[in-house]
């Protein structure tokens, strides 16, 4: 049964990481494709708000492609963490000014705040963490 189970871990965790470099890919991506969405929610105070844009996207495409090879997973890891901590103030910043996105509700940009958190641990759980004996 023990066997079993760490395959079930292994599947589990496998999965996990796929979808957690599907989603940063192709939220960079997006960075690229629709910059303008990105670009209204950088605060004014942030300077060059098209190289921030472009290189937060840069970033989150390569870190999480570089989650895939165990060889750079740790520093991936670490460099999604990074990101994740860096874009806070623009999630805090569409927060108390929801008006610039018009089809967003004010309790919605207060809703995703959170989802930071979870984002980081899902981070740090998939390419980071490794309990003694693990997968």
């Amino acid at each position: 049964m023990a066997g079993e189970e760490r395959e079930m871990k292994f599947l589990l965790l496998t999965v996990s990481r796929w979808l957690l470099a599907l989603f940063f890919v192709g939220a960079g991506l997006a960075h690229f494709l629709r910059p303008e969405y990105y670009l209204t929610m950088i605060p004014s105070w942030i300077p060059f708000p098209h190289i921030m844009n472009y290189t937060s996207g840069f970033f989150e495409m390569l870190f999480g492609a570089l989650v895939l090879p165990a060889k750079t997973r740790k520093l991936a890891g670490w460099g999604l963490i990074l990101l994740l901590v860096a874009v806070f103030p623009a999630n805090i910043y569409l927060a108390l000014h929801p008006e610039i996105f018009p089809g967003i509700q004010p309790w919605m940009a207060w809703a995703r705040l959170p989802f930071q958190a979870v984002f980081i641990f899902w981070v740090w759980r998939a390419a980071i963490y490794r309990p003694a004996g693990s997968v």
